[in-house]
């Protein structure tokens, strides 16, 4: 990835396809520091990001892009797929906006709660999520992974 800009990069937007290299590019990026943790590459690396591009649950964050975040919604909760930033631009809140984000983006869906899930050898997503007010409810392995999943009740 290129140097983040040091400029607030704006809301989200939705991504379009001509945003799929980009966002591919820096979550290669962004993953790429736990390939020595983990027995296999994290799953995000893996993922094709067109079919949830085309359905409109992805968004970006600057220009160029530093941050990617996919929502998806369920019934009853907004699952947090994946959130990613551009390592450079790593310690200046974006992360947290893009959080803050999806928080809004499950209001104006009309529900009241977050759920996400990360490797447990991602220490540090753990610190982050339980600070902005995540619990842990459940471990598990899927695929191969072992998952903490986290949710987190909004007010009403």
């Amino acid at each position: 990835m290129s140097a983040a800009p040091e400029t607030a990069p704006g809301p989200p937007r939705q991504a379009v396809a001509a945003d799929l290299p980009a966002i591919k590019a820096l979550i290669t990026a962004a993953y790429t520091r736990y390939l020595t943790r983990m027995e296999k590459p994290p799953g995000p690396m893996f993922r094709d990001y067109g079919p949830s591009v085309e359905a409109g649950t992805t968004w970006v964050l600057g220009e160029p892009i530093v941050g990617v975040l996919t929502l998806v919604p369920a019934p009853d909760h907004l699952l947090i797929e994946n959130i990613a930033l551009d390592p450079a631009a790593q310690g200046r809140g974006l992360g947290r906006s893009l959080m803050d984000f999806a928080e809004q983006e499950a209001a104006r869906r009309g529900l009241t709660r977050l759920t996400l899930y990360t490797h447990e050898v991602m220490t540090e997503n753990l610190a982050i999520y339980g600070h902005l007010g995540y619990t842990e409810v459940e471990r598990r392995t899927e695929n191969g992974y072992h998952r903490v999943f986290m949710e987190k009740h909004l007010p009403q």
